[in-house]
């Protein structure tokens, strides 16, 4: 028996789950019947595979109502016996939301064809009956189902229904391109489903865009780098929580991503190169400085004065690593303390302004450029992904 398409506002139970509920029945039989709708299952997909699994025979009852109705029905029935996350319950209403809209377009074409009926048959009395009906179908469809932008904003439709705003947002755009994009029908389902959680999702899309429009580098040649790369904690082993979520708030690149921008193309005979690092990537940024056409000079500490989580230590400081292409020492003489000590914000990543001053103060003359700049700055040529 087929599934009615309303019935895919929920995902359907699988592996251990749905086993778990064919042995409930096969020892306690079906309790509650299945529901039909315009000859499909409406309610009830999970029972009818689990009674096929364990051998037993179906119960169905027909539900009789307008899709609407029937909408209505699905949700109420399923969102109190399955336990979900927030991140599902938003992708559920938001289909259930979308449903709806579809429902509402689908009642106004109706009205507008019984319109068109009536008209035709007003001034032919041989028509009365083709009227009678125009006018019961309209009758019948008297109360539109109105969109959602005219009901609920996001904000109240998460809060009526357990979830947030921003869930609500990300679940609506996801649920409309689904309908045309395999590869996030995929991820929506990965979400339904528990595999991922809704939160994973949004960043994963977001930062398969942004890598998509990333820019190309710049032309001319610089002599003065500034880099925060989008480091990837999964190529460490220390666990993208445990030291910054960083994949939270940016698209990561892996080493041999950033090993092969072509920095070395756009480096001067004479340069250097400011590279912020963390402890737990210490080891892996040397390919990348060697790719880029640099090599390893010293380093200053940033002391953040807070602490972060670290497996080894209470981590309260970053590195960031001068290095130097051709012969390229600081045009100022004065030596800086190389231990700088500045609270760190609340900003993820964020680097204090004072590290740029250094550099200027180092390096006055030269064109500069700031690697994977989220900004732009008076003084210098910004290459970055704003997202």
């Amino acid at each position: 028996m087929d599934f009615h398409p309303l019935a895919a506002i929920f995902p359907l139970l699988e592996g251990a789950e749905l086993t778990a509920l064919a042995d409930d029945i096969h020892v306690n039989g079906l309790r509650e019947a299945v529901w039909l709708y315009q000859g499909k299952i409406l309610d009830g997909r999970n029972r009818a595979a689990a009674c096929r699994q364990a051998g037993v025979t179906l119960k169905t009852k027909e539900f009789a109502g307008t899709e609407e109705q029937a909408i209505a029905f699905v949700w109420s029935e399923n969102r109190r016996r399955r336990h979900l996350v927030s991140g599902q319950i938003a992708i559920a209403t938001a289909k259930r939301d979308r449903m709806q809209d579809d429902a509402r377009k689908r009642v106004e074409g109706l009205k507008e064809d019984a319109a068109k009926r009536q008209r035709a048959a007003g001034g032919d009395k041989k028509s009365e009956a083709a009227k009678a009906k125009a006018e019961s179908v309209v009758k019948q469809i008297s109360q539109p189902i109105p969109t959602v932008e005219e009901t609920k904003t996001r904000t109240i439709r998460a809060k009526a229904e357990g979830t947030n705003a921003r869930y609500m947002e990300a679940a609506d755009k996801l649920v409309e391109r689904a309908e045309t994009e395999p590869a996030i029908a995929a991820k929506v389902s990965a979400v339904e489903k528990g595999q991922k959680t809704l939160s994973q999702v949004i960043r994963e899309v977001k930062h398969e865009e942004c890598k998509a429009n990333n820019a190309p580098l710049p032309n001319g040649k610089y002599r003065i780098f500034y880099a925060d790369p989008p480091w990837n904690y999964g190529n460490s082993g220390s666990g993208l929580d445990q030291y910054g979520p960083a994949e939270r708030h940016y698209p990561a690149m892996t080493i041999a991503e950033l090993c092969a921008l072509d920095i070395k193309g756009i480096a001067g005979d004479d340069a250097v190169l400011f590279l912020w690092v963390t402890s737990p990537l210490l080891d892996e940024c040397w390919p990348i400085i060697k790719a880029w056409g640099f090599n390893y000079k010293t380093s200053f500490v940033w002391d953040k004065v807070k602490h972060n989580f670290g497996h080894y230590n209470s981590v309260r400081h970053e590195l960031l690593l001068v290095c130097t292409r051709g012969s390229c020492t600081p045009d100022a003489k004065e030596l800086i303390d190389s231990v700088v000590e500045v609270e760190r914000s609340k900003d993820h990543s964020g680097k204090p302004e004072r590290f740029r001053e250094i550099i200027d103060q180092l390096y006055p003359h030269g064109k500069r450029i700031e690697l994977f700049a989220r900004k732009n700055t008076k003084g210098w040529e910004a290459y970055g992904n704003e997202c």
